[in-house]
């Protein structure tokens, strides 16, 4: 019976089929295996990328922060007053709560700022919200000993008192230490202390996932582990790799090894600029691969069922498998084309074909459906990035007046112009109500014009006849909506310009609506530029970019944030002009289109 051609037809259809499936399944496997390594290796850094660009903007908010106290004229004269033995204890005290007060003042402004505090090397402290403590008990804490005697500027994550007393939370924080008055932490009486809540690095970092359970750790320059992720100690067979790749001069890869436990082991590491931290994930290929060690699993068992019970349905098979399998070829040329509905409506309706043809089309269904959802997960991501960007922007224009104007309030005081003073403080309050809403991107044109006659107004007290600073609206502006904090810069830099070239600065500020857009105008009798400077500034601003803004420094805070924003938000329907002659001063206008109230610019015209 073995003989007959039907049974040897039969027997070679299995073996054959058998061997192809194998084959095919350790390829799918070896395949996947490489692309899946790559997709995550590739996703790990981006979003390690992403997590180092905010422990960046965290470390900058720290240090400037830190900056504003250490070249206060405020901390100077409370450290003179303390110091002073002939001041009363009631004087010192006053001097106590002004500082106390200077701190909490500033660090409202900072979202990733816990709390400030002032230690005095006579054992008091002063922080936040009229604390003044005589207690010297953290003299001899080893976080004060590392940092007087080692320079140790940064501690890991640790319950600090203060942050007990000023705020009532127990949970740990990252601090960062800075001497006041000198360079030297071993020589300061003073030292600044600038805690930021643990759970502010550690919450995105938890959100990076790296296989099932892979972690991911933030390293000091010592590879020690800065926030609260005891399980790191027991990683005692990684701390070779961990300082090999520290001391290397690549800034991020990806490193497989095997631990002392015979386990393949991958670790992804990128280094951050600021202050030689370290990110490092590990996660055993094992658990990055779970899923497709199942799958191979499951193919095996599927093949060995699938051999069984091709003895008996193979005829059945040689007539059911064409039809599908053409339409499972078809809805894949869809796919490669880009066209997944027209692919989905070609596969077998699901439940119709039950064999080896009816499994791949099942588990191409649901390969075209992750893959789709993938697609919209990164058209997601990337207006979240593009969201994310645009409110890095937003909250890079850095307040520069608020020092002049501090000095300004300074200067009336002394001089008891009492009304001045009012008026200056008033509108500083407007203006610091009106940054504060960061989550609305767009504001009505009025309100933007009201901020800017604030600013205008403390402008004008300030250099009095020596400004003249005008503003006019043209057009029906009240349901107007831009991009907020537009004109605001650009009034401080005419401002600046014509003041430093000319003993009278002339600034002329227009909002006009006319042929469906929005053109504002900024105009001074600044020195001006020549026809060169003003293209290359031309081109400049056509280039602008999010990144070349945030990147820019302090020098690209004003037009280029200004000029990124907008065209970040309104895209190709923005236009700005240049026009400027040497002597005869500047003129910048931007042109947006016309925005009513409740109405933004569609995601597909924004060029």
């Amino acid at each position: 019976m073995f003989y007959s051609l039907r049974n040897r037809l039969i027997v070679a259809f299995v073996l054959l089929f058998v061997l192809a499936f194998g084959a095919l399944s350790i390829l799918l496997f070896n395949q996947s295996r490489s692309i899946i390594r790559s997709y995550i290796e590739s996703s790990a850094l981006e979003k390690m990328d992403e997590y180092g660009s905010y422990i960046d903007m965290v470390q900058t908010q720290t240090y400037d922060l830190a900056s504003l106290v250490f070249n206060s004229s405020t901390t100077d004269e409370w450290d003179d007053a303390v110091s002073d033995p002939a001041l009363t204890d009631g004087e010192k005290m006053l001097a106590h709560l002004k500082m106390s007060k200077f701190l909490t003042q500033t660090t409202t402004s900072y979202s990733s700022v816990s709390s400030v505090s002032l230690y005095r090397r006579e054992g008091m402290w002063v922080s936040m919200n009229n604390q003044v403590v005589k207690d010297g008990a953290f003299l001899g804490q080893e976080w004060y000993k590392n940092f007087t005697t080692q320079s140790v500027r940064w501690l890991a994550a640790h319950t600090d008192d203060v942050e007990i007393r000023v705020n009532n939370n127990t949970h740990p924080v990252v601090s960062m230490l800075m001497p006041i008055g000198t360079f030297e932490p071993a020589q300061a009486k003073v030292s600044l202390k600038v805690n930021v809540s643990a759970d502010y690095f550690l919450e995105p970092l938890n959100r990076i996932h790296l296989g099932g359970s892979g972690t991911i750790y933030l390293l000091d320059q010592n590879g020690s582990p800065l926030l609260s992720q005891a399980d790191y100690d027991t990683r005692m067979e990684t701390q070779s790799e961990v300082k090999a790749v520290q001391d290397g001069w690549r800034k991020q890869g990806v490193i497989y090894f095997t631990n002392a436990k015979g386990q393949d082991q991958i670790m992804v590491y990128k280094k951050l600029s600021l202050n030689g931290w370290m990110l490092v994930g590990f996660v055993s290929e094992r658990d990055l691969y779970a899923q497709l060690f199942n799958l191979r699993d499951s193919i095996v068992l599927l093949a060995a069922l699938l051999l069984l019970l091709s003895l008996f349905i193979a005829f059945w098979l040689s007539h059911g498998i064409t039809k599908p399998l053409s339409r499972l070829v078809s809805s894949m040329r869809h796919v490669q084309r880009g066209d997944f509905d027209s692919a989905e409506s070609r596969l077998p309706p699901a439940g119709d074909v039950r064999n080896e043809v009816g499994f791949a089309t099942a588990t191409f269904r649901n390969m075209v459906g992750r893959l789709r959802h993938h697609i919209r997960n990164e058209f997601e991501l990337k207006l979240l990035r593009q969201q994310a960007e645009y409110k890095a922007l937003l909250m890079q224009i850095n307040p520069h007046f608020m020092f002049n104007t501090l000095e300004l309030l300074s200067s009336l005081a002394m001089q008891k112009r009492t009304d001045d003073t009012v008026a200056v403080i008033e509108s500083l309050g407007k203006m610091l109500r009106f940054s504060l809403k960061i989550n609305d991107d767009l504001i009505g044109l009025r309100e933007e014009l009201k901020y800017v006659r604030d600013y205008a107004m403390i402008l004008q007290i300030r250099f009095g006849d020596r400004l003249r600073l005008t503003i006019e609206e043209d057009g029906n502006l009240e349901h107007v909506t831009v991009v907020k904090f537009i004109l605001q810069p650009l009034i401080e830099n005419a401002v600046k310009f014509a003041y430093a070239h000319q003993a009278e600065a002339r600034v002329a500020v227009e909002a006009r609506r006319a042929d469906g857009r929005i053109a504002l105008i900024v105009a001074d009798n600044g020195p001006g530029m020549d026809e060169l400077q003003r293209r290359r500034l031309l081109e400049l601003a056509d280039a602008a970019r999010p990144e070349q803004a945030l990147n820019g420094g302090d020098r690209q805070i004003g037009l280029g944030n200004v000029l990124a924003r907008c065209r970040l938000y309104y895209g190709s329907l923005f236009e700005v002009r240049i026009a400027s002659s040497e002597g005869e001063g500047t003129r910048i206008e931007l042109i947006l289109p016309v925005q009513e109230a409740l109405r933004h610019v569609p995601i597909a015209d924004r060029g």
